[in-house]
Parts: structure tokens; C-alpha cells; sequence
């Protein structure tokens, strides 16, 4: 269950307060969006954490016990005043919100997360599923083998069974971050040259990674210079994938890593 799902399923029992940052000057511990939905025992969510948030939890607690109507917002300098040491300030808003809500808020509680293709359902893929249920990503999981996926799937997880596998490439939304692992050298080399064709023409995928050795990726390159790619090209394929200077080479492991590079990519603007 996601934080959204957590909030609608407490706000059919009980009215709650929700909290956002509005606005954000200079250090912060979380950015302009950022959301967590106090009740009067509990509470889904975090702008924050520390003395910000256990303030912030007792202001919507005591609108909560007001029985407050109107939204209305606070500013909160982040320096000695709350004894945290980020320096900046955070200004939050406080609106009461009921069941009826719930619908018109979720556009804004759950915005799209980052595309990303995942090709291959073995053991990495698989870990790599577990880790990114968690995170800011929308995953199309592909395979060629029907009936491999782990089940159940995480909410944040599509399933598609592509043969050949490389023709999925075509129709990723633009800016898909993708991952190729599958369980044939063949097939990631056919996803590998899929890819630099799409980039080819255009441009839209901002991360191509490859599970696998340098000795790999060297054989990847000497044939994909045969099917007329340029070193140019091949140099925006990343292999070996994850973040270096993690040597341990259990699928778990693998995917903290690759799901850490993964989140390195992500800018405004991308």
C-alpha cells in the first residue's frame, strides 16, 4: 500500500490535516510538494522530519481539535529558533481535508514518477522490482519469456511479455530511463541496438544501462560497430551499471546500486 492508499484508507475513518511545503528558501530537508497527512493519532507522510515536523504535527492537531475550516500557512526559519541546522526556511501550508476530498488531491499527492524499462525478469530484475516499489518510478517490466514476472507486482509495476523483446523499445514514453538485463546476451545485444537506433532518431532516452562486465561491453561494441553505430553513439550506453565501488555481487545488492544510479539521473528539467 502507497502513502496515498494509507491517507484515503485512514480519511474514510477520520478528517485529517494535510501539510505541504509551499515554499522553500535556501537548505532544506524537503522540497516544494512535499506532503504528510496528520490525524489525531497517527500520521502518513513527512515534510521533514525533526523539530519542523513534531511542530508542524502539533499545529494540524490543534486545527484538528479546533474543528478549522480554511487552508492557511506558516513560515518556519530553520535556524536556532528550531534548533535544526539547515539554515534555510520552509513555509507550510495546513488545509483540513475529508473523504470527499481524497479524489480532487491525488493528482498532486501522486505525480507520475520517473519512466523506467526494465528488461529481463531474472534475479537482478527481480530485486531491482522489490527496490524501486518504493521509489519515485513508473516501471515497465519486459521479458520475451511469458510467465516469468514475480507475483504479486508492486502498484508502481506493468508487466509485458514483448517477442522479440527489442520491440517494446519503440514505444517507451519519452525520457524512459532503461535498464537491460535480460537473460540471453543475444537479446540485451538486440535491446542495446534498439536503443541507439531510437536515440538516433530521437534523443528522448536519457540513460541506457547494461548489466554485465567490461569484457562484455567491449564484445557489445566491436558488434554494434558492425550494424553502423558510431563510437559516439555507443559511448551513451553505461555498462557495467550501478554505482561504483560496490563490489558484492548479490542480486540485492546489484539493484541498491543500479536503483541508486538510476536516481542520480534525475534533474528538473529531465
Amino acid at each position: 500500500m502507497n502513502l496515498y492508499d494509507e491517507f484515503v484508507r485512514l480519511l474514510a475513518q477520520q478528517p485529517a490535516v494535510l501539510v505541504r511545503v509551499q515554499r522553500v528558501r535556501g537548505s532544506a530537508p524537503r522540497e516544494v510538494g512535499a506532503w504528510m497527512a496528520v490525524f489525531p493519532q497517527t500520521v502518513v507522510g513527512t515534510v521533514g522530519g525533526g523539530r519542523l515536523e513534531w511542530d508542524a504535527t502539533a499545529h494540524a492537531r490543534t486545527l484538528l481539535q479546533q474543528g478549522a475550516q480554511a487552508p492557511g500557512v506558516v513560515r518556519y526559519p530553520l535556524g536556532p529558533r528550531l534548533g535544526q541546522c539547515c539554515g534555510g526556511e520552509m513555509t507550510l501550508e495546513y488545509r483540513p481535508v475529508g473523504l470527499a476530498d481524497a479524489a480532487a488531491l491525488q493528482p498532486s499527492l501522486c505525480p507520475p514518477g520517473m519512466p523506467v524499462a526494465l528488461f529481463g525478469a531474472g534475479h537482478v530484475g527481480r530485486a531491482l522490482v522489490r527496490v524501486m516499489a518504493a521509489l519515485p518510478v513508473q516501471v515497465r517490466w519486459v521479458d520475451s519469456r511469458d510467465e516469468v514476472f514475480a507475483t504479486p507486482v508492486p502498484d508502481n509495476v506493468q508487466c509485458e511479455h514483448s517477442d522479440p523483446v527489442q520491440a517494446a523499445v519503440a514505444d517507451l514514453v519519452p525520457h524512459t530511463r532503461v535498464l537491460i538485463m535480460s537473460f540471453s546476451h543475444a537479446e540485451d545485444l538486440d535491446v542495446v541496438g534498439a536503443c541507439l537506433q531510437r536515440q538516433r532518431v530521437h534523443a528522448d532516452l536519457p540513460f541506457v544501462g547494461l548489466i554485465g562486465s567490461q569484457t562484455k561491453w567491449a564484445t557489445f561494441q566491436h558488434r554494434l560497430r558492425t550494424r553502423g553505430f558510431t563510437d559516439a553513439e555507443l559511448s551513451r550506453v553505461t555498462c557495467p551499471i550501478g554505482v561504483p565501488g560496490i563490489q558484492d555481487k548479490r542480486p540485492e545488492v546489484i539493484a541498491v546500486g543500479v536503483a541508486a544510479q538510476l536516481l542520480q539521473t534525475l534533474s528538473p528539467d529531465s
